[in-house]
């Protein structure tokens, strides 16, 4: 294999790992069958991560900074906070469909049997995301798009069940039912209720 730079090993295992991910067949990844696929060994994995868990840290850093990068550009640009929530909402639909090793990530599923503090840092991110689509709604609320009393808070966790919903039915799936599936008409039920009307 060709001489890389520094980093971009490291860079090549994240991006193996999550391909390896992307497999339909939810088996368990070891650092073996990582080092095969990169055909180095194990020991050259280590030189780069302390750990499997240190890997799959890595893929959530990769995450984190991806969907908020795009959350603040997106939130950024001035407009209506319901069009922000449904853009914020989109994208992580998107985000699910293009990176389906990641999805598999998010939902926790590829977690299993690894750190529990893999757990605790999705939890923090999806704590993250929640606050994000409430302050959006928050937003939305004062510019007197949800109906009058409506809760923000209530309305963004109801739209992160619903996204964490569709992602969990795309990886169940085999990666067949697509996150964006019936997308026009469940936001319109959704913004609907938060609407009142």
């Amino acid at each position: 294999m060709a001489t890389l730079k520094p980093g971009e090993r490291k860079l090549q295992i994240l991006q193996t790992l999550a391909e390896m991910l992307e497999s339909p067949q939810a088996e368990k990844i070891t650092t073996a069958a990582l080092a095969a696929r990169l055909q180095v060994s194990e020991a050259a994995l280590y030189r780069h991560f302390a750990s499997k868990a240190q890997m799959y840290e890595g893929l959530i850093e990769f995450i984190e900074t991806t969907l908020f990068g795009l959350i603040n550009r997106l939130t950024g640009e001035a407009g209506h906070g319901l069009d922000q929530a449904r853009g914020i909402a989109q994208l992580l639909l998107g985000f699910a469909e293009k990176n389906r090793g990641m999805t598999r990530v998010l939902i926790g599923e590829a977690l299993v049997n690894e750190n529990e503090r893999l757990q605790v840092r999705i939890n923090q991110l999806m704590d993250r995301l929640e606050a994000s689509l409430k302050q959006v709604l928050r937003i939305a609320a004062s510019q007197s798009e949800l109906a009058e009393g409506a809760d923000p808070g209530a309305a963004a966790n109801l739209t992160l069940a619903y996204i964490q919903g569709r992602w969990q039915q795309f990886v169940k799936s085999g990666f067949k039912r697509s996150p964006l599936e019936l997308w026009e008409a469940q936001w319109g039920i959704l913004s609907r209720g938060f609407a009142g009307s």
